[in-house]
């Protein structure tokens, strides 16, 4: 069933400027229907019907790509994705840039399990599952912290800051992917923080307002 939508994922993701593969294209329904498979025993997504995860997860989650691939500039990244849950974003992106170095944190023991068994069936060396509270992991820092509907700007920022690279060389960000622009979240944080860019975001077949906050620490 799931697989009968690879044309209209194919066209979703030409119309967010990405040319991915046939291979690509299947691993990313194949995810789909583990997420299908396994919801009921992991409590991975509230969505059910198959379209709307096409649109919600898939579909959604391909809208950062284009973001992650300008600011890498062609470099190798290393990426947080913490409050993954079911691996959204951070599996798509695993699948979509062999390029980038995705490490899945969620603090909910099954879910991580679930990721470690996507990486494991689709073959992605790229791919990591940690089950931690993201404020207690140890792990060497990174070029881009992304969050998908994890908590609020302030919360994201504070307890993922020890893990961001530090700013002064790398060009380390924090990339969030939200709805609605997100104004009191924004006037929240402190002023060591530059939110230098709002972007948003037109996900196909969705219709929602979708936004991504570009966030740095400050020189």
């Amino acid at each position: 069933m799931l697989h009968d939508m690879k044309p209209a994922l194919a066209d979703a993701a030409t119309e967010l400027g990405l040319a991915l593969t046939e291979a690509q294209l299947d691993q990313l329904l194949t995810y789909l229907a583990l997420i299908q498979k396994w919801n009921k025993v992991y409590n991975l997504t509230a969505v059910r019907e198959p379209q709307a995860m096409l649109t919600q997860h898939l579909v959604d989650s391909l809208s950062l790509i284009p973001a992650l691939r300008r600011h890498a500039k062609g470099q190798a990244l290393r990426m947080m994705d913490v409050g993954s849950g079911g691996g959204l974003p951070g599996v798509v992106v695993a699948i979509c840039d062999p390029s980038i170095d995705v490490t899945c944190v969620d603090a909910v023991a099954k879910k991580a399990s679930f990721i470690k068994q996507v990486a494991a069936e689709l073959a992605l060396s790229n791919l990591h599952g940690e089950h931690s509270r993201v404020e207690a992991l140890e792990t060497p820092p990174f070029d881009v912290i992304t969050s998908r509907a994890f908590a609020s700007l302030l919360d994201f920022t504070t307890l993922t800051r020890q893990h961001l690279k530090p700013n002064t060389e790398s060009g380390a960000i924090w990339l969030a992917m939200k709805g609605q622009h997100p104004a009191e979240e924004l006037a929240a944080l402190p002023s060591d923080l530059d939110v230098f860019h709002v972007e948003q975001l037109q996900v196909p077949g969705l219709d929602a307002q979708r936004c991504l906050i570009w966030i740095k620490p400050r020189a």
